[in-house]
């Protein structure tokens, strides 16, 4: 069950892209919600308000809270969120659009897809034929966006387009993402687009492979990047993670006949085992659900490194089914620090966790190689 609360807005911290982030008072647990929250206001949290869904939100107002991950404690949707704001007056939604999603849950939205008859791209997708090689750069984690970004940038001067897809792996609201903000502002993304159930993208798709036409199509994007947002799900079974959805965007791109580049996961700073050199998660992807070729970038780092690594993908026979190349990711790296971008994964820097964003650098610069025009 959603564990719900009312609160009343105390501050606002930040407004930004469609979210405000605000600092509620929760009444203490067994309070009388209606009561007056004024000599006892119990907890005080942050929270976050999607303006786009429940409106805006000022000092003062009462609003209903999702506070089912805090109370439990969780990584994933680690947040109070705003279900409804009392204090807003009812307005009638705009007509335009029919496409629902998260449908038949509280909290449907409504988004005007690429799809739809009305749609201005909707002419562009019908005449789709093929990706012509069009090069589609395969993530895992959110944090894997920037570097790739950075790596295609970097290696072209700036003269590539580059579209980011979202899939509904992980975070939901593109809004949520607080990279892909700065990244359009400082001009590493050109177009976003929202698939699944992911929503809030320059362009709402309904599932992958439309979502990768209109990054080819409505976008022109001369290099496509694919990852979910914020917020991978892991259980620590071989199969239980949601990049394992890598595999299957592999195959999606392969149908579509665009060139296939998937970003392996690669760390020598994470504690856990299973993640240590070429993450387990990257070795499943690769040699079970990708049944589709696919190039896989290993970026150019200390010897010693890079052999522990050539010997993981040669046990799990990845090379057979897939194209391996080395690649220098660094120009990526510098990329970012030029345009003061900081980076994170798991809260581990890039020099805490230096082949982490190297893997997905040389990705983008990999990626700028298969460009045809």
């Amino acid at each position: 069950m959603i564990r719900i609360r009312q609160g009343k807005v105390t501050e606002i911290v930040e407004r930004k892209r469609g979210v405000t982030e605000i600092r509620v008072a929760i009444p203490i647990e067994g309070e009388n919600q209606g009561e007056s929250q004024g000599e006892n206001q119990g907890e005080t949290a942050k929270a976050i308000n999607y303006d786009f869904m429940t409106g805006p939100v000022q000092i003062g107002d009462t609003v209903s809270l999702n506070t089912t991950a805090i109370h439990k404690k969780l990584g994933s949707g680690g947040q109070h969120f705003v279900m409804a704001n009392f204090s807003v007056q009812a307005r009638d939604i705009d007509e335009i659009g029919h496409i629902m999603k998260l449908r038949y849950t509280p909290m449907q939205v409504k988004c005007f897809s690429v799809e739809e008859e009305l749609n201005p791209s909707r002419a562009k997708i019908e005449d789709f034929r093929s990706m012509k090689k069009t090069p589609v750069i395969v993530g895992t984690l959110h944090s894997m966006l920037a570097p790739a970004a950075a790596g295609v940038k970097a290696a072209s001067r700036g003269r590539l387009r580059v579209a980011y897809v979202m899939t509904d792996g992980a975070a939901l609201p593109l809004q949520m993402s607080k990279t892909v903000a700065e990244l359009k502002d400082k001009g590493l993304i050109d177009a976003t687009v929202t698939v699944g159930h992911a929503f809030g993208g320059d362009f709402e798709a309904v599932n992958i492979y439309t979502g990768l036409i209109a990054a080819k199509q409505a976008a022109r994007a001369d290099v496509i990047i694919v990852s979910m947002g914020p917020g991978i799900v892991g259980t620590g079974t071989k199969y239980g993670f949601t990049g394992i959805e890598q595999g299957e965007i592999i195959n999606a791109v392969n149908i579509l006949e665009g060139r296939a580049i998937a970003i392996p996961r690669i760390s020598f700073a994470d504690p856990r085992e299973r993640h240590t050199g070429l993450s387990h998660h990257s070795i499943t992807v690769l040699s079970k659900i990708a049944i589709t070729p696919c190039v896989v970038p290993i970026p150019a780092m200390d010897p010693i490194k890079e052999d522990y690594v050539n010997k993981q993908i040669l046990k799990a026979g990845i090379s057979f089914d897939h194209e391996v190349i080395t690649e220098d990711g660094n120009p990526a790296l510098r990329f970012l620090i030029e345009k003061d971008i900081v980076v994170t994964t798991m809260g581990r820097t890039m020099s805490q966790d230096r082949e982490f964003f190297l893997a997905a650098g040389a990705a983008g610069v990999l990626a700028t190689r298969y460009v045809v025009f």
